[in-house]
């Protein structure tokens, strides 16, 4: 067998370690199973951290076609990297001092550019001049992800609340407030957090600013999305299929956090 050369976007060991039992929807030794699981992981690290197409995939991965592309669907199906962002956030809230879970999330929504394969679905952001798909998101004051959906770029962000308190589920009712911009404002908005039981608090923009300001609490969100941005794949929205480009996302938000935890857990 050749033992091919690494590739900087390969699992670590560390990780790899923490995620396998997350990914093993089969057993290793099953007999449908033709390439090592952590080489189909590869290869799909590969694939979001460069932006390539599936077809620009080295030939020294696992095939893009039969095993890459199929079965990141069967995990992102199984909800795999949910289960992993889940867990992960509970470990990093404890390893920096939280206790419980989250009292307060902050909302927000960032407009990816569409491409030829999403123009089909997208919609026109007014607001940021683009065409193209939104990623609503819920983290907690760490930052950390709670709840994801994807939506035309033109739909509006307060119309979101509803889906968006899925934040209660993950954290066991325990969610109170949530820290929003101005596009979250009126009734609507406010009904819909209220149902779940959240309060929501507008951060806005001091009336008199000059260059960028740092907003209270809204910073942490805008930095999230500056974590996702940084594999490729995330910039733009290159995916057919919304339910893609919102797993691609967990994805990211899985491998970014667990960094975090392993890299705190190693630290003196």
């Amino acid at each position: 067998m050749t033992i091919r050369k690494p590739y900087p976007s390969d699992v670590p060991d560390e990780e790899w370690a923490f995620i396998a039992p997350y990914l093993t929807l089969l057993p290793e030794d099953a007999g449908q199973r033709q390439y090592e699981m952590r080489e189909v992981l590869n290869g799909l690290r590969w694939i979001v951290r460069t932006g390539a197409s599936w077809r620009m995939m080295p030939h020294d991965l696992p095939p893009w076609y039969i095993v890459v592309s199929q079965q990141t669907q069967r995990w992102l199906a199984a909800g795999c990297f949910e289960a992993i962002v889940h867990d992960v956030r509970l470990l990093l809230q404890g390893i920096k001092g939280r206790k419980g879970h989250p009292s307060a999330a902050i909302f927000e929504s960032h407009t990816l550019q569409s491409t030829p394969e999403s123009g089909h679905r997208a919609g026109y952001d007014g607001a940021k001049r683009h065409k193209g798909s939104k990623v609503h998101v819920a983290v907690d004051t760490l930052g950390d992800l709670l709840a994801l959906l994807v939506t035309p770029a033109n739909e509006q962000d307060r119309a979101q609340v509803g889906e968006l308190a899925a934040v209660q589920a993950a954290t066991g009712e325990h969610v109170e407030l949530a820290y929003v911009d101005a596009g979250y404002t009126g009734d609507e908005p406010e009904q819909a957090a209220k149902a779940q039981g959240i309060r929501l608090e507008v951060v806005k923009l001091p009336e008199a600013k000059r260059g960028f300001v740092l907003l209270p609490r809204r910073w942490v969100v805008e930095r999230s999305f500056a974590w996702t941005t940084r594999f490729r794949r995330m910039v733009h929205d290159y995916e057919r299929l919304p339910a893609t480009l919102a797993g691609l996302h967990l994805v990211v938000f899985a491998w970014v956090m667990l960094h975090q935890f392993i890299q705190l857990k190693l630290s003196p």
